[in-house]
């Protein structure tokens, strides 16, 4: 909560996955504005013309028209996420769309602190990605000085 009572945007919304409920926590306190699965884009249609293959990104950052897809998940099923993000820059170029692995992701919870260590252990090396880095700067999280 914050300091006059209000709700704060990530205590607000039900999430899928613990992992997206701290990376808002992270917008938030970072004051960036976001949206939590606000369009679901349909990659592909049967033969009648119904949705057969769809993608909601996790996040969309408005002051970066960016989305986010946070993926803590298995190799197998990271692997058909993917080819969704590659479908759907296929058939829209002009959406921007970045996606956060588990190692970068769990290097976002220990750079930050939102998990205590001991909880990150299972996560493997904690050695921060330069590629993190990079993302969090484009995104405008962080600056120079933080990296």
């Amino acid at each position: 909560m914050s300091l006059i009572g209000e709700l704060l945007p990530h205590e607000r919304v039900q999430f899928a996955h613990n992992s997206e409920r701290q990376f808002a926590k992270l917008l938030d306190f970072y004051g960036v504005e976001w949206q939590y699965e606000p369009i679901t884009f349909v990659l592909e249609r049967d033969g009648k013309g119904n949705p057969s293959l769809a993608f909601a990104p996790d996040f969309y950052l408005p002051a970066y028209d960016l989305f986010i897809e946070i993926t803590t998940l298995r190799q197998k099923l990271v692997t058909k996420k993917n080819r969704k993000i590659r479908r759907l820059q296929q058939l829209h170029p002009e959406i921007k769309i970045r996606i956060l692995y588990q190692r970068d992701y769990v290097n976002l919870l220990a750079k930050y602190g939102l998990e205590p260590p001991g909880n990150l252990a299972s996560h493997g090396n904690l050695e921060i990605a330069s590629e993190t880095h990079s993302s969090l700067l484009e995104l405008g999280i962080v600056d120079r000085a933080d990296v």
